[in-house]
């Protein structure tokens, strides 16, 4: 039987994978809303590249980039007004927001609280 190397990236999501990929996940989920054109954005990403890589192999999480221009619809429906915002799921609901830019170790400290929080 081969294992199946564990995710390292992100994972891209749209609304034709939003349902599996948040809603129907067993552990916390959490949610980059970003954009092309946004400074803090591009700031954040490899960081939250970075936690994805963490996260992943541990499986306590799992992290998702949503970009706000190919899915308006995604980001509207969760009321999204302002970016980088981290939506932080589980089973489907969300149970905390993160916005604006926070630098690595601040991100870190904030998804550890809402992982134990999720349990």
């Amino acid at each position: 039987m081969q294992v199946k190397p564990a995710m390292t990236k992100p994972v891209h999501l749209s609304k034709e994978n939003f349902d599996q990929e948040v809603n129907q996940a067993d552990v916390p989920v959490f949610v980059d809303f970003w954009a092309t054109w946004c400074g803090p954005c591009l700031m954040m990403a490899p960081v939250f590249e970075e936690l994805a890589a963490e996260y992943h192999k541990a499986g306590t999480a799992k992290l998702c980039k949503l970009s706000t221009e190919e899915e308006p619809e995604l980001a509207q429906q969760h009321g999204i007004r302002g970016i980088p915002t981290l939506g932080v799921f589980y089973k489907g609901k969300e149970i905390d927001r993160i916005v604006g830019f926070a630098p690595k170790e601040v991100l870190k400290q904030k998804m550890d609280e809402a992982i134990k929080k999720a349990h």
